[in-house]
C-alpha cells in the first residue's frame, strides 16, 4: 500500500520550470532512490513533498491524507539536506535534541530519544563535543540523527553523500541500508549516482527535466530500460548505443551497424513495424561482448575490433573498444583480459538475447 503518493507535480520558478508533471508512488517502509541528473528536479521533488515549496499544480497525499498545502510541521516528515547545515555554536547532544525541545518535548524524552539515537548512530562517545570536532561521515550521522530523533513517518534524503569522500560514501551506504533494516522506515533517498541508487534502492524512479520517465526495482530499469536515456543512466560501464539501421525483409527484419547485422533478438517482432531505413539505436551492455576463442560458436552478431586502451580495476578489466569508427567497452575477469594488449586485433561476439532496439528519433525502447 502506498504510504506517499504523488501527482502531476508540477513547479517553475519564473521561467525555469523544475518540475513537469511528476507523479511517484511509495510503499510504507520502502526504500526508494530518486536517481537523476543535476538540475532533473530531485530537490525540488523533496523540498515539495515535506512542504518547503508549495507545488504550483499537482497533489501530495501522505498516510491518505492531501498534504499538499499543509504546513511542515503537520506531515510527520522529515528531511536530511545535502549541506549538513549543523549548530556549530551547539554540543552534538544539543543538536539532536533540538527538534524535540522545539517541539516541548519533556527533559527525561528528550534524554531516552537522544540516548537511543545516538547508540543507534555510534555518535555516543561525540555527543559531549561540537560539530566542528566530528569527521565528516560523523557529521552526516549526526544530521539524520537530528531527523531520526523525531521518529518520522517518511525520511527524505537530499544527496545526503555528495560532500563524502569515496570510503566515506561506501561506509555511509551501509549505514543507511543498516537503519532502514532495523528501523523499518519509509525512506525516499535523491541521489544523482546510479550506483547508489542501484544498491540501496529497493525501487528507483529514474528523473530528468522534472519528469520521472521509468520508475522500477534496479533490475527493471538495467534489464527493461524504456528508452536510451534510461538503458544509458543504469549500469557502469554505461551501455554501448551504437548509430544502426532497420534493415532487411518486412517479416525478417535485422539491425545494420557499421560493423555488424544483429537478427533474431528480443526486439525481432517488434521491429516489423518499423519501415526499412528507419534509424535506430542498438544497445549492448559491455559484459555481453565476449571475445570468440577458436572453435567457439558465436552466440550473436560477431565482429573484429581493435583494443586502443585497457583500465584495470582489481579482478575485472575494461577494455575500450574501436570497431567500424564506433568506440565501445568490454569487461572481462582480469586473468582473461591479460590475454589482449593495446593495438590487437580481437574477434568478439554479442549475446544477441541481451540486446536493446531504441528508435534513434524518440529514443523509446522497441520491443
Amino acid at each position: 500500500m502506498s504510504v506517499l503518493s504523488v501527482a502531476g507535480l508540477k513547479k517553475s520558478f519564473g521561467d525555469i520550470v523544475a518540475l513537469d508533471g511528476v507523479d511517484l508512488a511509495v510503499d510504507k517502509g520502502e526504500f526508494f532512490a530518486l536517481l537523476g541528473p543535476s538540475a532533473s528536479g530531485k530537490t525540488t521533488t523533496l523540498r515539495t513533498i515535506c512542504g518547503i515549496e508549495r507545488p504550483d499544480q499537482g497533489q501530495v497525499m501522505y498516510e491518505g491524507q492531501d498534504v499538499t498545502h499543509a504546513e511542515v510541521r503537520g506531515r510527520d516528515i522529515a528531511m536530511v539536506f545535502q549541506t549538513f547545515a549543523l549548530y556549530p555554536h551547539l554540543s552534538i547532544f544539543d543538536n539532536l535534541a533540538y527538534p524535540l525541545r522545539q517541539n516541548g518535548v519533556s527533559r527525561d524524552e528528550v534524554n531516552r530519544r537522544v540516548g537511543e539515537t545516538a547508540e543507534m548512530l555510534r555518535l555516543t562517545h561525540t555527543l559531549d563535543r561540537k560539530p566542528g570536532t566530528a569527521s565528516g561521515g560523523e557529521q552526516q550521522r549526526i544530521a539524520i540523527g537530528r531527523a531520526l530523533v523525531r521518529r518520522p513517518g517518511l525520511l527524505l534524503l537530499d544527496e545526503p553523500l555528495t560532500n563524502l569522500d569515496a570510503k566515506l560514501r561506501n561506509d555511509t551506504r551501509a549505514e543507511f541500508k543498516r537503519l532502514h533494516r532495523e528501523l523499518g522506515m519509509t525512506v525516499v533517498f535523491a541521489t544523482p549516482d546510479e550506483l547508489e541508487a542501484l544498491s540501496m534502492g529497493q525501487r528507483i524512479g529514474l528523473l530528468t527535466d522534472g519528469k520521472i520517465v521509468q520508475t522500477g526495482t534496479p533490475d527493471q530499469l538495467y534489464t527493461e530500460p524504456k528508452n536510451a536515456y534510461v538503458a544509458s543512466m543504469v549500469g557502469s560501464p554505461k551501455v554501448n548505443l551504437i548509430n544502426a539501421t532497420r534493415k532487411g525483409a518486412d517479416a525478417a527484419p535485422s539491425v545494420e551497424t557499421p560493423f555488424m547485422s544483429a537478427e533474431e533478438g528480443p526486439w525481432a517482432d517488434a521491429l516489423k513495424a518499423f519501415p526499412v531505413g528507419s534509424d535506430l539505436y542498438f544497445g549492448f551492455r559491455p559484459n555481453d561482448i565476449q571475445p570468440l576463442q577458436d572453435g567457439q560458436t558465436a552466440n550473436g552478431p560477431s565482429f573484429t575490433a581493435r583494443v586502443h586502451l585497457t583500465e584495470p580495476l582489481g579482478d575485472i578489466v575494461i577494455l575500450d573498444l574501436e570497431a567500424g569508427g564506433a568506440e565501445l567497452k568490454m569487461v572481462l575477469p582480469e586473468e582473461q583480459a591479460v590475454r589482449y594488449s593495446v593495438g590487437d586485433e580481437v574477434p568478439v561476439f554479442v549475446r544477441v538475447e541481451n540486446t536493446h532496439v531504441f528508435a534513434r528519433d524518440t529514443g523509446t525502447a522497441i520491443r
